[in-house]
């Protein structure tokens, strides 16, 4: 029993990240809960992978299909024998922070007759 088709365009699309420029890889992985993933374009080795994954970074296995890259769960620890496909990593964006947004007209702040945190009826 093997995996359903790939729907079309569900694999990964290469692409920049908006904050910094970086070659990044973005795809929804996963097949009911999926997870919208962004990693670096750059591919690793399982164990160089694994050396750089933290609880809030994760890995992926990079498989070439027909119809392109496309990114699957990491579950290559389990393996006996090294993983022959190349990893990627999340992309931990070094850009500067998004500007905050801002309305198009301004609001002056009023003051409350009443302390903060008490509300009034």
């Amino acid at each position: 029993m093997g995996r359903p088709p790939a729907a079309a365009g569900s694999g990964a699309r290469r692409t920049r990240c908006p904050r910094c420029g970086s070659r990044v890889l973005r795809q929804l992985v996963g097949r009911r809960a999926a997870l919208d993933v962004t990693a670096d374009a750059g591919e690793l080795t399982a164990a160089a992978a694994e050396a750089l994954r933290h609880p809030n970074r994760l890995h992926w296995c990079l498989r070439q299909t027909r119809d392109g890259p496309d990114m699957r769960w990491a579950d290559c620890r389990r393996r006996l024998d090294p993983c022959p496909h190349p990893h990627v990593i999340d992309h931990e964006c070094t850009g500067p922070p998004p500007a905050p947004a801002q309305s198009s007209r301004s609001r002056s702040h009023r003051s409350t007759p009443v302390p903060d945190g008490q509300l009034t009826l």
